[in-house]
C-alpha cells in the first residue's frame, strides 16, 4: 500500500466545503451511462441534498456520486477514465456514479489542458489521491458516529461497515457529516493488485448522448440573444487586411455588422500562434446568410511579407541541412572515422509535406463580453492559456474572464491554439452581445498552425560482419527540426551523431498529433529496415540485437527511453503477429517507438488488390504502464494507426504565393473508411508502472511500418510523403 501526501505544493489539494443543497447538472435518467443496462430499479434515487467532499467528489444523500472530470475531453475518453481512477480509490459502484465535466478552476485543478498525451500521466496521482482522501474521511466520519477507530471500519462498494459488528452506513447517508472532517496530512493508496474498476472496459459515459446526436459539442452551445459571427482571414501568409466593402455586407439580408478586428496581444506565449490576428468579421442571424456575405466580399489585402511557394520551403531546407544552425545534438565516439572504416555505408533522405489537422469539428467559440467581465465557453484543449490571453486582449482583470469547456470533435493538436477563442471576445466586444464564431473549412485550412514540413538525412555504416558501427542523423524542418538526439538508436551505437536543424518561414505552425515523432518515427523505422536488409537480417531481429547492445552495454551518458520495456513491444508483437509465418500473398513491414513516455510496435500485413496495396491487419503491441480501461485504449491505438496511415499515404499542403492550394477535402485527402485497415488487435504489456501516453503513441509506429510493407509488396522504397504522389526514389 502506497501513501500520498495530500498538500505538496503552496495550494492544498483538497478542499472541504459546507453541505450544498440541490444541483446536480447531468439528469438522472443519464444516470445509466455508467454503467449500460442497469435496471432503473437497481439505481439511487435522486438526491434532495448534496454534498461537496472535495473538488473532485460530490455525494448525494441518497449515496448517488458526482464525480468531476478535470480536463478538457477531445474524444481520448478522459471523461470516463479520469473518475474511473477516483472512483477506485472512494471504493464506489460505478452504477451509481454520474460524471460532469469540471469548470476551468486553476486553485483547485492542475494540468487542465489536452495535449502532449498527459492527462492520465500528469493526474495519476491528484485523481487517485481525490478518491483515497474522501474515502478516508467518510471513514472518519462514520468512526466518529460509532465512537469507533477508524481501523475499526472498511468501505466498499459505496458501504461502510464496522469490522466487529453488524452496523452499515452509506456514503449517501454519513457525507453531511463527512464534509467537517478535517483533511488528513496523508491517505493510503490501493496496491495495483487490489484495483476492481481500473483494468476493467468502461463504456463512454457520454456514448449515449453522442450517438443520438445531444448538445454535448462547442457547435451546438446556443445562448438567448445569441449572434452567429465568420470570418474571412487573407488568402495569404504575409498579407493583412486593409479595407473592404463593409457597407455593402452589412446591407445585406440577416447581416447585422461587418468590420475588422484586431487579436494582437502583448507578451503572446506558444498557444498565441496566430499568422492573422487582423480579420475581417461578420455578424449575422444564420449560417447561410454569413456564408452569402463572405462570397461578396471585395477585400484589399495589403503584402507585410513574404509570399513563400513551397520551391521556397524546399530550398530552405537544403540551405538549413548544408550549414543552419543546430538547435540540439549528440554525438558518441568519432562517426567520421568510423564510416570510413566501414565495409557497407547506405545513406538515405526523407521528407514530409505541411500537413493540416482537419478536426472533423469546425473550429468555433461562444463569448459574452460586458464592461466588466468575460465569459467563454468551447472547444478548447487549453482553457487556462485562453483565459490568460483574453484578459490580456481585453485588458481585463484575469478573475473577470470565466471559460467552461465543451466537448470537442477532434483536436489533434490544433485546438491547443487559442486564436479563435480571441477573436469570438473581440467580437463579442465590438458588438456588445454574446456570439458564437463559427469557421468554415476553407477558414480551417487556410489559417495556419499547420504540422511543420521537415526532412531528414540518415545514414549508416556496417563493419564487415555486417554489424552497426556508425550512425548519423541531420534533420531541418520548418520552423523546427524534427530529430530527438537522445532517443533510439542513442545508446545502441558505438559511433553516433544526430543534429536537429531549424529553419524559418512565416507559415504559422503548431502541434500536431505525437509532434515531431510522427515523421521521425517513419523516416527512422523505414530506414532501419533497409540497413537490416543491407545486413542480411531479419528486421526485428536487428532491431533487439541494439536493444541488447543499450541494455548490456550502452553508449553515453543518458538516453530516454527504457531498451527493456522497447525489445519489449517488439518481442509481443512478434509473437502475437506470428513474424516468422509465411503468409502466401501477405507481406509484412514493422515498426516500433518510443514517445510520450510509452512504447508501441506495430506489424502491417498488406496484400495486392488489383495492382493496388491494401492493408489487411495491424497488430499492436504496447506498453504505457497500467492501463486504465482497456477498451477506450485500443480505441486510442487503433484511431492512431488510422491517422498515421491515412496521412502517410495521402496528405499533404503545397504553396503557391503564400496562399495553400488545399483548402477542402477535395483537394486534401483523408483516409476513407474503404481505405482504412480491415483489423486492427491491439495487446497491451501488463505491469504496476503509473500510466504514461496513449493519446500519441500509436500513431508515429504506423507510417513506418507502413513504408516497410509497401516495400515487401512493391519492390520500391518510399522516401517521400505522402506515399500515394511520390515516385520512389529507389526501385
Amino acid at each position: 500500500m502506497t501513501q500520498i501526501k495530500t498538500q505538496f505544493n503552496r495550494r492544498s489539494f483538497i478542499k472541504i466545503s459546507a453541505a450544498a443543497g440541490g444541483g446536480m447538472l447531468i439528469g438522472f435518467n443519464w444516470l445509466a451511462g455508467c454503467a449500460p443496462g442497469t435496471k432503473p430499479e437497481e439505481m439511487v434515487a435522486v438526491p434532495n441534498e448534496w454534498f461537496d467532499i472535495n473538488g473532485y467528489i460530490k455525494i448525494g444523500d441518497t449515496g448517488m456520486v458526482t464525480l468531476y472530470s478535470p480536463n478538457p475531453e477531445i474524444g481520448q475518453n478522459v471523461m470516463t477514465s479520469m473518475p474511473m481512477i477516483v472512483a477506485e480509490e472512494l471504493d464506489v459502484d460505478w452504477k451509481n456514479v454520474v460524471v460532469e465535466q469540471a469548470p476551468l478552476n486553476t486553485g483547485l485543478y492542475q494540468n487542465q489542458f489536452a495535449g502532449g498525451s498527459l492527462s492520465i500521466r500528469l493526474s495519476w496521482n491528484a485523481l487517485r489521491m481525490a478518491g483515497a482522501t474522501g474515502k478516508r474521511m467518510l471513514l472518519e466520519a462514520a468512526a466518529k458516529e460509532w465512537n469507533l477507530k477508524i481501523s475499526d471500519v472498511t468501505a466498499s462498494q459505496g458501504v461502510i461497515k464496522e469490522t466487529n459488528g453488524e452496523r452499515s452506513v452509506t456514503y449517501g447517508e454519513i457525507a453531511g457529516k463527512a464534509v467537517g472532517i478535517e483533511v488528513p496530512e496523508e491517505v493510503d493508496l490501493k496496491d495495483p493488485k487490489d484495483f476492481k474498476l481500473i483494468g476493467t472496459s468502461v463504456k463512454n459515459v457520454e456514448g449515449k448522448k453522442i450517438v443520438t446526436g445531444k448538445p454535448l459539442f462547442g457547435i451546438d452551445y446556443q445562448r438567448e440573444g445569441m449572434q452567429l459571427a465568420m470570418i474571412q482571414h487573407p488568402p495569404s501568409f504575409g498579407m493583412k487586411a486593409k479595407s473592404f466593402n463593409q457597407e455593402e455586407i452589412k446591407s445585406m439580408a440577416g447581416i447585422n455588422d461587418a468590420f475588422i478586428i484586431d487579436t494582437t496581444i502583448t507578451e503572446p506565449t506558444w498557444s498565441d500562434v496566430n499568422a492573422f490576428p487582423q480579420l475581417i468579421a461578420i455578424v449575422g442571424d444564420t449560417t447561410w446568410q454569413l456564408m452569402q456575405a463572405k462570397k461578396a466580399l471585395k477585400a484589399e489585402w495589403e503584402v507585410v511579407g513574404e509570399l513563400e511557394n513551397s520551391d521556397t520551403h524546399q530550398k530552405r531546407l537544403d540551405k538549413a541541412l548544408a550549414d543552419g544552425s543546430v538547435e540540439e545534438s549528440r554525438t558518441d565516439g568519432d562517426v567520421n572515422t568510423a564510416f570510413k572504416k566501414a565495409t557497407k555505408v547506405i545513406e538515405r533522405t526523407y521528407s514530409s509535406p505541411f500537413m493540416a489537422h482537419n478536426t472533423m469539428e469546425p473550429m468555433n467559440f461562444f463569448a459574452n463580453v460586458t464592461a466588466d467581465s468575460a465569459e467563454l465557453v468551447g472547444p478548447t484543449q487549453t482553457p487556462e492559456a485562453l483565459e490568460g490571453s483574453v484578459a490580456k486582449l481585453l485588458n481585463m482583470p484575469l478573475e473577470k474572464v470565466t471559460v467552461n469547456m465543451t466537448r470537442m470533435g477532434g483536436g489533434f493538436g490544433r485546438r491547443l491554439y487559442v486564436h479563435f477563442g480571441l477573436e469570438a471576445a473581440a467580437i463579442s466586444k465590438k458588438i456588445g452581445g454574446p456570439v458564437k464564431l463559427l469557421y468554415s473549412r476553407e477558414d480551417d485550412m487556410g489559417q495556419g498552425t499547420y504540422r511543420p514540413i521537415y526532412r531528414s538525412t540518415y545514414k549508416a555504416g556496417l563493419d564487415e560482419n555486417n554489424n552497426l558501427i556508425a550512425f548519423s542523423v541531420k534533420g531541418a524542418g520548418l520552423p523546427g527540426g524534427p530529430v530527438f538526439p537522445n532517443r533510439f538508436p542513442a545508446g545502441a551505437v558505438e559511433n553516433y551523431k544526430a543534429e536537429k536543424i531549424g529553419a524559418q518561414t512565416n507559415i504559422s505552425t503548431g502541434a500536431w498529433r505525437a509532434p515531431r515523432s510522427h515523421f521521425t518515427a517513419g523516416a527512422e523505422q523505414a530506414f532501419l529496415d533497409e540497413v537490416a536488409e543491407l545486413a542480411g537480417k531479419d528486421p526485428i531481429d536487428f532491431r533487439l540485437e541494439l536493444f541488447d547492445r543499450a541494455i548490456n552495454d550502452p553508449v553515453g551518458e543518458k538516453y530516454e527511453y527504457e531498451a527493456e520495456r522497447y525489445a519489449g513491444v517488439l518481442k509481443l508483437v512478434k509473437e502475437k503477429a506470428n513474424w516468422g509465418e509465411k503468409k502466401p500473398g501477405v507481406f509484412r513491414g514493422v515498426a516500433a517507438y518510443f514517445c510520450h513516455f510509452s512504447y508501441v510496435a506495430e506489424v502491417i500485413d498488406m496484400v495486392m488488390e488489383n495492382g493496388k496495396p491494401v492493408v489487411q491487419k495491424v497488430w499492436c503491441a504496447a506498453d504505457c504502464g497500467i492501463v486504465v480501461n482497456p477498451d477506450a485504449a485500443k480505441n486510442m491505438i487503433q484511431g492512431g494507426v488510422v491517422d498515421g496511415i491515412g496521412h502517410a499515404m495521402y496528405s499533404q499542403l503545397t504553396f503557391e504565393n503564400g496562399a495553400p492550394e488545399q483548402l477542402n477535402f477535395d483537394s486534401y485527402q483523408l483516409m476513407r473508411h474503404s481505405q482504412a485497415p480491415k483489423d486492427i488487435e491491439v495487446f497491451f504489456v501488463e505491469n504496476e508502472i503509473a500510466p504514461t501516453g496513449l493519446g500519441e503513441p500509436g500513431l508515429p509506429p504506423a507510417s513506418g511500418a507502413l513504408a516497410n510493407a509497401l516495400y515487401r509488396a512493391t519492390g520500391k522504397r518510399h522516401y517521400q510523403q505522402p506515399f500515394s504522389s511520390n515516385q520512389p526514389i529507389v526501385g
